[in-house]
């Protein structure tokens, strides 16, 4: 005769140990929200200094040069690259660590913004980080017969280098990480 086993009955009182532990770490992604608030916050203060730029830009773009011009433009832009960011960051950031966003079928809400996963976000932080230090880098060279510090100027390019082999990394692993997934898929469907 064989002895059966008795079936196994969690002890209720440590299982309600784990679900009160288990809601108290999937509540603290709210602990986020501030976070993300408060960068919305740095957007109000980078669109007061855009303003403050702008203003000045176009008191002194008449007896301005051509280079000068073309320096106070790339300012701008970087201004608005790095508001870029910080829009890329709060969404995507909200979306997939506190909660889902609803657009509620709003005709102007952009697609990508409750579309980017994490290797999107971390694609496009990169991408837009490569964009702000390529327009440093044409600042300082169209600057470069006003003020030319080539220590400076290496450190640009250098920081610059860095970001797009950064880039260029991280699309290469996920490529082949992409790759590797979809084989192993292939391998457990019996495709191959």
């Amino acid at each position: 005769m064989t002895e059966q086993s008795a079936p196994y009955r969690p002890n209720p009182m440590l299982k309600r140990v784990e679900t009160g532990f288990e809601n108290a770490i999937f509540n603290s992604r709210w602990l986020m929200a501030p976070f993300y608030f408060g960068l919305v916050i740095s957007l109000a203060v980078l669109l007061l200094k855009f303003c403050m730029m702008l203003w000045e830009f176009i008191v002194h773009a008449p007896g301005s040069k051509e280079t000068d011009i073309i320096v106070g433009v790339l300012s701008l832009v970087d201004v608005a690259l790095t508001g870029n960011l910080i829009l890329i960051v709060v969404f995507s950031g909200y979306e997939n660590f506190v909660s889902r966003i609803d657009p509620g079928g709003h005709p102007d809400w952009p697609e990508w913004m409750v579309k980017v996963d994490f290797d999107g976000l971390k694609q496009k932080l990169l991408a837009s980080l490569v964009a702000i230090s390529a327009v440093q880098v044409l600042k300082a060279f169209m600057n470069i017969d006003a003020v030319f510090d080539p220590q400076k100027f290496a450190w640009l390019v250098g920081i610059h280098l860095a970001f797009v082999i950064s880039v260029l990394l991280l699309a290469l692993s996920d490529r082949l990480g992409h790759n590797h997934r979809e084989d192993a898929k292939g391998g457990r469907d019996g495709v191959g």
